[in-house]
């Protein structure tokens, strides 16, 4: 009789919340009586008082256990392994106009198309570049690379250029 009267008062909400988490009605009825259940099994305990109303009670249940079910739900996968699966063709992107780009890299300057190169192309940390260059420390290559990109930066500002005229 009493869960009858959980069931009439408690399931629309628990219901409710479990579809407004993409859950369907199976997964919200079987959630829902799991958490009956547990709310039994406590109320028999001892001196077992809950400082809420009984509907928000067992919605917490609900909640906690949808939460857990999702989390440990096997058919949910990471986006690193989504991404894994995924193929996407090289054709994909359109390929950038190196001619052009290589064109406002020359305009910067040889120790600027050096420097950018080795670092953007060659991978080349701040340590590895300062040894290339000649400069005193990895501060001086930083502060040299942030100076070749901002000579780019004016460059392209000053020829009024976007990211279309770079692509083909």
């Amino acid at each position: 009789m009493i869960f009858k009267q959980l069931y009439e008062s408690c399931f629309p909400t628990s219901a409710r919340w479990v579809a407004k988490m993409n859950g369907s009605f199976e997964d919200a009825s079987d959630i829902f009586q799991d958490a009956l259940i547990i709310y039994y099994e406590k109320n028999q305990i001892k001196n077992f008082e809950i400082n809420t109303s009984v509907n928000a009670y067992i919605l917490g249940i609900v909640k906690h256990l949808w939460i857990r079910k999702f989390k440990d739900d096997a058919r949910n996968v990471s986006l690193s392994e989504i991404e894994s699966r995924i193929s996407i063709p090289s054709d994909f992107f359109p390929a950038p106009n190196t001619e052009k780009l290589l064109q406002f890299l020359e305009s910067t300057g040889r120790q600027c198309l050096e420097l950018l190169s080795a670092f953007y192309y060659e991978g080349l940390n701040m340590k590895q570049l300062s040894q290339r260059m000649n400069f005193k420390g990895e501060r001086s290559a930083t502060v040299q690379k942030y100076k070749c990109i901002e000579k780019l930066r004016n460059t392209i500002k000053q020829k009024a250029i976007g990211y279309e005229d770079f692509v083909e």
